[in-house]
């Protein structure tokens, strides 16, 4: 398979979860910089990838859960996919195999750094959901029939934007889908000195069993370093 090298690269509190109360406290939010800073920072650590990956729950959350402005009498768009701008300086990938989330326009900003937005979609996405993204400037790849299929969304972005590495920063459901499906290289912590206990918050890793299963996977510990706030950055090769 001729895929970019993954990394799952996750900002985490010391309990595993990578959402909750403790996302809005000072530590976090020194963390959190701490964590940009070794993939779209000045200095980056990781510095080959164009682009980052999340899921479909993480990308509502930053679309502020708002519905697409969709055209119903649309009936057919131009077939495949759809790259509305080739050459930006960095992307941001999101799954939304059932085209729900309404972005009101193409790009995101994370801290410094504004990304160009590329669904990734299905055979199934509907065309008043393709028209939307046309309208708005936003590309899409099409993977897969009626879930998005990892790997053919790997293979697609390698072929379009020949990126040698590309980083997948969650939710747990999708960090978990990589995972089982033999996609990752590397997993990359930075681990924030907090917990907040709650047992409702993500953790870095969760099955679906409509999915996958509860497999263990274990992990080769590369690296460990202390940031300058306390947070520790631990790197892992997985053990194929």
């Amino acid at each position: 398979m001729n895929r970019p090298k993954i990394i799952t690269h996750m900002h985490i509190a010391i309990d595993g979860k990578i959402n909750g109360p403790h996302l809005q406290t000072e530590e976090s939010h020194k963390s959190q910089r701490e964590y940009y800073n070794l993939f779209l920072g000045e200095n980056a650590y990781y510095n080959q990838h164009k682009g980052w990956l999340c899921g479909t729950e993480t990308s509502a959350i930053i679309t502020g859960y708002k519905k697409p402005e969709l055209d119903e009498t649309v009936t057919e768009v131009p077939e495949g996919d759809f790259i509305a701008v080739d050459d930006a300086a960095m992307y941001y990938f999101t799954l939304d195999g059932l085209g729900r989330l309404g972005w009101e326009k193409n790009t995101f900003k994370y801290f410094e750094t504004e990304a160009h937005v590329v669904e990734l979609i299905t055979e199934k996405t509907s065309a008043p959901f393709k028209d939307m993204l046309r309208r708005k400037n936003i590309s899409y790849i099409i993977a897969g029939e009626e879930r998005v299929d990892l790997a053919v969304a790997l293979e697609k972005i390698k072929a379009y934007f020949d990126m040698p590495e590309l980083m997948v920063n969650g939710g747990g459901g999708i960090n978990w889908s990589f995972m089982t499906e033999g996609l990752v290289d590397e997993v990359s912590l930075v681990i924030t000195p907090i917990a907040d206990g709650d047992a409702n918050s993500q953790p870095l890793f969760a099955y679906n069993e409509k999915y996958n299963k509860p497999t263990p996977v274990a992990f080769n510990l590369e690296a460990s370093q202390v940031l300058d706030d306390g947070s520790v950055w631990l790197r892992y090769q997985v053990k194929k």
